[in-house]
């Protein structure tokens, strides 16, 4: 068995990849459909919070989630939540320069925090919950949002995601490491590969969809699915 990343080793790796993660369009370059996603979890917010006022950035990185929903709700209010100081520095940064309201930066971890009760009309994160280990901390940071939602509140997700299906899961990995070669060469895969089995334990959209729904979610949809990668969300 793979030996497993600690909270502070998956810290200083994302300290010293601020720059990659520091552009809308190539942010998350080993993520299948990632500006895809990215749009369709502004657009959908935007569709179905329009009055929003305050949101909630789970693993904000450098704030690409939060400065893409700025361009359809622009007088959002954000709170961003990351592990690394790096990255939240680059994200109040960089959301401060076109928010009409500054940012709020939280250094955290979620498993942690206590998000209240009906503090915010949003709650987006993206490629952070796979870093979700017990069955136990997954519902316990769902319940979480939920509760930090105001009635009619709004949780999108956009992240790597597994499948139930033992063959289906096999073929879908294969395909993703085919994607990661292309992108650059097997070597760059393995890499991948290698940190994802140390630091990641993905679960599978349709466990996800059930989650939302068992914490309390009255709707849930699905915006897109490629792959080993989704987009989703839940309405309070």
């Amino acid at each position: 068995m793979t030996e497993r990343s600690t909270v502070d080793e998956i810290r200083a790796r994302f300290d010293a990849d601020v720059e990659r993660f520091s552009n809308l369009d190539t942010g998350q370059a080993t993520a299948i459909d990632a500006r895809l996603m990215l749009d369709l979890l502004a657009e959908a917010t935007a569709a179905v919070t329009p009055h929003a006022r305050d949101v909630l950035d789970i693993g904000c990185g450098a704030g690409n989630d939060t400065l893409r929903l700025l361009q359809e709700l622009p007088g959002l209010r954000a709170d961003l939540v990351d592990l690394s100081r790096p990255m939240l520095d680059r994200a109040v940064e960089r959301v401060g320069a076109v928010a009409q309201h500054a940012p709020t930066a939280i250094q955290a971890d979620i498993r942690d925090l206590d998000l209240g009760e009906c503090r915010y009309d949003l709650v987006v994160t993206g490629a952070a919950l796979h870093h979700l280990r017990t069955e136990a901390e997954w519902e316990a940071v769902f319940a979480s949002v939920h509760r930090a939602l105001r009635p009619g509140g709004s949780f999108w997700v956009s992240d790597l995601v597994a499948h139930d299906i033992e063959a289906v899961q096999a073929r879908m990995w294969q395909r993703y490491g085919a994607t990661l070669a292309d992108l650059r060469d097997e070597a760059y895969r393995d890499h991948v590969f290698a940190y994802i089995a140390r630091e990641d334990t993905p679960r599978s959209l349709v466990y996800q969809l059930d989650l939302l729904r068992r914490v309390g979610f009255r709707s849930v949809d699905v915006l897109h699915k490629s792959s080993v990668f989704a987009a989703f969300g839940g309405v309070r």
